[in-house]
């Protein structure tokens, strides 16, 4: 996907491996990029030294680039996410709030273009990898609104009016005991 992405990394970490001579130490870094119109990705690199290990991440981060739904610069309604020992809780917010969230959190926020979310970490954990995995979920599970009550109520094509589903009445217990 071609565009203009702002790019935020979040986590750099360092592992060590024991070898004959020594440890080598090997750089891992996850990044989230966005066009702040509804675009988010992140991403995740390896390599030996950092720069090497951002660049693959940005590279696996536009690869992996979702539309989610922005209205109003905010979410449409609530959303609650499992994600293993995280749980993230994303309100929409008034105007003039702002993002109110984690360091991971806001990065996947403000990539996608986001002005005002409320976000509260319940779980245990505040590991920053899978806050950053929990919120692509939850983002991923918005509805667009619009979308829903089109399909709730389709329109009618010759009169344009909604149709109302068809309720079928059920006997009541009073009738059913009576015509047996």
């Amino acid at each position: 996907m071609e565009g203009n992405f702002n790019e935020k990394v979040v986590v750099i970490k360092r592992t060590a491996k024991m070898r004959a001579g020594g440890r080598t130490f090997r750089m891992s870094a996850w990044v989230v990029v966005g066009d702040g119109e509804g675009r988010v990705g992140i991403g995740h690199g390896k390599a030996a030294e950092v720069p090497d290990a951002i660049a693959k991440a940005l590279r696996k981060a536009r690869k992996d680039v979702k539309k989610v739904v922005v209205l109003n610069g905010t979410l449409p309604h609530p959303v609650y996410v499992k994600f293993g020992a995280i749980k993230l809780l994303m309100k929409p917010a008034a105007p003039g709030t702002g993002i109110i969230a984690s360091q991971p959190v806001r990065a996947v926020l403000e990539a996608a273009g986001y002005k005002n979310v409320l976000t509260k970490v319940l779980g245990k954990s505040t590991n920053p990898v899978n806050l950053l995995k929990a919120t692509m979920r939850g983002l991923m599970m918005l509805k667009d609104p619009n979308y829903v009550m089109s399909h709730r109520f389709p329109k009618s094509e010759e009169t344009g009016a909604e149709e109302k589903p068809e309720v079928k009445e059920e006997a009541s217990n009073e009738e059913a005991q009576d015509n047996s």
